[in-house]
């Protein structure tokens, strides 16, 4: 009983690391800056992103041809922003810090998008000058 009990321990302390873990992940490439021209097909300014721009941007990033096989799409980004996006929708009207937060996570997310799309953007633009200089 005890060994099971520690078990369930030790497995609800490693998810909760590998969320903590991947959460940084997350924050750490969406504050890496954006470039003009994915805020340009936005047709927003860098300050002007929000939450509901992570639709276009997960629809942008789809519709961006990836000529490396390096699979730099959003993983769980959407889940992620799905399931903050009905707690604030949910728990929203009792805690307007709630609320704030789940707003907060919601644009994180849109960044993140952005920034993929740039990445993909530099690495189809280096396999092209690659192309070319052969």
């Amino acid at each position: 009983m005890f060994s099971a009990m520690l078990f369930a321990i030790a497995l609800v302390a490693l998810a909760q690391f590998a969320l903590y873990y991947w959460r940084a992940v997350l924050s750490g490439v969406a504050s890496q800056p954006i470039s003009s021209r994915v805020l340009d097909a936005l047709q927003v300014e860098e300050t002007g992103l929000c939450a509901a721009d992570f639709e276009k941007l997960a629809t942008l990033l789809d519709l961006t041809p990836e000529l490396e096989n390096n699979h730099d799409g959003l993983g769980f980004v959407p889940a992620y922003y799905k399931i903050v996006g009905k707690i604030g929708d949910l728990l929203g009207h009792f805690s307007p810090a709630l609320s704030n937060w789940s707003e907060q996570e919601r644009v994180l997310c849109a960044r993140y998008a952005a920034v993929q799309i740039e990445h993909r953007l530099a690495a189809n633009l280096a396999q092209a000058a690659s192309i070319r200089s052969c």
